[in-house]
């Protein structure tokens, strides 16, 4: 039984990345700050600021998926906050770095979680792939650092691949609940001009990514996590009234409101990016939902049975 150590493990995507990897057979270890052998997860610890990894956690270990990061959009981005985005990426990626140059192991690869955002806060309509140029936002900067110090895993001989991950739909978090609420309450309405891209993917298909890149030796380096037909906000919106049978409003959150609201974190919302999922499909991925509506489907009609997605 191969074993996969999986950073970030009790978050959304971890969680249920880590139900897919037990159901195909693996044996599955968080990394994180709690410890614990309660089935069917053994939990080691590490310590990112004081630099300290068990050392038990590379044992055996044949994969590491690296989820770890402070959440972007969980709370305003004070200056404190911003070092708590950059640090909780940079600085676990280094002590992972650190550990599996000195520690005995036999890590096959790592698959790292990487972010559309490294393109920048709004694009435009250009389409992007993996060779697009950096942005040069706050978000960008964070994106460019995070990818600099996980290229240095490849630097020891380990394959690495990066997945630059779009925006997730799932019925448990993230930005969908979000989107869903005001839509419930004949309150939805499109966002700013309504008009910026989202690139966005189905947890499960972001999950399955992660496995295909994982268990696939000639996958490496960089691919966009996102769905082959992103959407503008509008489209959302719309998309989601239409399955839940909600109205969407004749008018538009205005861009200030949303800016008082949330300050410089505004941005995400207001700006959007038209991603590529061209290489990862041509490298031999299959998306299971390709399109918005069947994916939205999918998952509110999850929601609504209180199934895991």
């Amino acid at each position: 039984m191969q074993k996969v150590l999986i950073t970030g493990g009790s978050g959304m995507i971890g969680r249920q990345l880590t139900d897919m990897l037990i159901a195909k057979g693996y044996q599955v270890c968080w990394l994180g700050r709690a410890t614990g052998n309660s089935s069917p997860v053994r939990k080691f610890s590490w310590d990112i600021s004081k630099g300290y990894i068990d050392p038990e956690a590379l044992a055996e270990t044949d994969y590491i998926i690296h989820l770890a990061g402070a959440g972007v959009a969980d709370k305003p981005w004070t200056a404190a906050r911003k070092q708590e985005i950059l640090e909780s990426r940079t600085h676990s990626t280094a002590l992972l770095t650190r550990a599996l140059r000195q520690l005995p192991h036999r890590v096959q690869a790592v698959i790292a979680a990487s972010a559309i955002g490294l393109y920048g806060l709004d694009t435009g309509e250009r389409l992007l792939a993996e060779n697009a140029p950096a942005g040069q936002d706050f978000l960008a900067r964070v994106v460019q650092a995070w990818e600099a110090e996980t290229d240095l895993i490849a630097k020891i001989g380990i394959r690495v691949v990066k997945l630059r991950i779009g925006i997730v739909l799932s019925s448990k978090g993230g930005a969908l609940p979000k989107l869903v609420q005001p839509v419930r309450l004949y309150a939805g309405a499109p966002l700013g001009s309504g008009k910026q891209w989202m690139s966005w993917i189905h947890v499960e298909d972001l999950c399955r990514m992660f496995i295909w890149a994982m268990e696939n030796p000639l996958v490496i380096g960089a691919y966009n996590a996102v769905a082959p037909h992103p959407a503008t906000n509008e489209t959302v919106i719309k998309t989601v009234g239409k399955i839940l049978k909600r109205p969407i409003l004749p008018l538009h959150v205005p861009a200030f409101a949303i800016k008082l609201l949330f300050g410089e974190m505004g941005n995400m919302v207001l700006g959007g990016n038209k991603v590529s999922s061209q290489k990862v499909e041509q490298a031999g991925f299959t998306f299971r939902y390709p399109y918005l509506e069947t994916a939205l489907q999918h998952l509110l009609s999850a929601e609504a049975t209180g199934a895991t997605q």
